[in-house]
């Protein structure tokens, strides 16, 4: 198994995260050896199939815990996230506390959830399945996004449902769904996610969300936000590139 993301979600130490849209294992493990705490597969957004994220995690290794953002909530889709080795899953869109925890349980075997059972590469394929089993549970982080107005007005059942780990604030597709695409610095926006920032600190659960810049990181760092992630593969592409070009005058 990966990391023990739980348990560094549990430390209180801001843990820094990238996303990667891109999906290349060279990729995976550049960004692991840059020195990030943490990664997100994004297989909800990137042109992903799963022995290519298979790929990724066996690129990165043990350099940092990886987690899968599946492509929606449902089981089938958390089941392979996991049964390749994702230290966890990031899962869009929750909007309910009874979705918060089909996906819990989801993440679960018997009898906290509904995991299914196989041989995969998080068992070592079958060599270590019974380690992998009994510690499962307690070491596949369920990290569920709040990026929808009917998630924020729900907000403190959603956190309250046991087996998840953390709540992470998808500012972006927030946004979208108050109408105001893009606009995650609208006074509107804001006020949503610090209606979600209070409810999950109240609640003692670690927060996170995603900042497109390290200015904006460090200010949601200040304001208690612990699990970050700080832009795209695609993102610091782009930006390396054009401040090439841009300092030879091009």
């Amino acid at each position: 198994m990966s990391a023990d993301l739980p348990s560094r979600l549990q430390s209180g130490r801001p843990l820094i995260g990238a996303f990667l849209c891109l999906p290349s294992p060279e990729a995976a493990e550049i960004f692991a050896e840059a020195g990030f705490d943490w990664l997100i597969l994004d297989t909800e957004h990137g042109p992903y199939d799963v022995l290519t994220a298979q790929r990724m995690l066996q690129a990165v290794g043990g350099r940092c815990p990886c987690v899968v953002r599946v492509p929606s909530l449902e089981e089938v889709w958390i089941k392979k996230a996991l049964d390749i080795g994702a230290a966890g899953v990031l899962v869009p869109l929750v909007r309910t506390a009874a979705e918060a925890e089909r996906v819990a349980r989801a993440c679960r075997y018997a009898p906290e959830g509904t995991r299914g059972m196989g041989g995969a590469r998080a068992h070592r394929y079958g060599f270590g399945f019974r380690e992998y089993v009994a510690a499962a549970n307690r070491q596949v982080a369920v990290i569920l996004q709040a990026e929808h107005v009917e998630a924020v007005a729900r907000i403190r059942e959603i956190v309250r449902v046991p087996g998840v780990d953390a709540v992470f604030v998808g500012p972006y597709d927030l946004s979208a769904s108050m109408g105001k695409p893009g606009q995650v610095e609208d006074p509107e926006v804001a006020r949503a996610v610090d209606r979600v920032r209070e409810a999950v600190l109240e609640a003692g659960k670690p927060l996170g969300i995603y900042c497109s810049d390290p200015q904006a990181a460090r200010r949601y760092i200040d304001r208690g936000f612990r699990l970050i992630g700080l832009g795209t593969d695609l993102g610091h592409l782009v930006r390396a590139t054009r401040e090439a070009l841009a300092a030879l005058g091009r």
